[in-house]
């Protein structure tokens, strides 16, 4: 009887040791995005003398060693609303053909074989060559501040932005700035600063756009862009 007691009480704590009678199952390992490739060709801002452009850019490596793709974006606008090709590509080139005399932009993310994407790389502008085109219309301007959607805390904000033109004209300025999300009113226009001083309101939503002028008559209208006050 006491042999009996001992086994029982022996099977008992191998089971308690045990847990369920299973080894807990390993962790997953966790999967890290590639690095984000960099731009090689066309260069920003670049004058293109054909519009079947060869696209090249540096190759991205994966932390964890997986085969890495990448995705090819190009649009009509620098905020990637427009976009004319979205490409996916296993090497670090890509040949597309594009429209005559259009201003682009493009950008790549590299993506791993678990299907995580890196973020996308900078963006560079070109140009497209026309036939027999002796003007480019200046590219989009970019925002530099207020960021889109920021927080002013002041009772003052100064709106400024770049640009630039690919025949390297002199370019002037139109700013338009209101409370209505498509702003009419001119605040300031034919102005050669890329920056504008504007008083505004406590708790107010803002917005405001810049168009681009070159000395020979082309145009850009920019994008509209907001910010708040608090």
């Amino acid at each position: 009887m006491k042999k009996y007691i001992f086994t029982l009480v022996l099977s008992t704590l191998l089971w308690s040791c045990g847990g369920s009678g299973g080894d807990s199952p390993e962790p997953e390992p966790v999967n890290n995005a590639p690095n984000t490739p960099t731009l090689k060709y066309p260069t920003n801002n670049l004058l293109c003398i054909d519009n079947t452009i060869v696209f090249e850019w540096n190759t991205a490596t994966d932390p964890d060693g997986d085969t890495v793709s990448y995705q090819v974006q190009i649009a009509k606008d620098n905020q990637f609303t427009e976009i004319v090709e979205s490409i996916s590509n296993t090497s670090t080139t890509k040949t597309i053909s594009l429209d005559k005399g259009v201003a682009y932009y493009w950008r790549v993310s590299a993506k791993d074989t678990k299907n995580l994407s890196s973020d996308y790389s900078s963006v560079n502008s070109f140009y497209t060559e026309g036939t027999g085109v002796s003007n480019y219309l200046p590219f989009s301007p970019e925002i530099v501040s207020p960021t889109l959607n920021a927080t002013v805390t002041e009772t003052s904000a100064t709106l400024e932005w770049n640009a630039s033109d690919v025949d390297n004209d002199p370019l002037s300025f139109d700013v338009y700035f209101g409370t209505t999300e498509t702003p009419t009113t001119i605040v300031s226009s034919n102005q050669t600063s890329k920056t504008f001083n504007v008083d505004v309101a406590s708790e107010t939503t803002y917005y405001w756009k810049v168009v681009v002028k070159d000395d020979k008559g082309g145009e850009t209208i920019g994008q509209i862009w907001n910010f708040k006050t608090d």
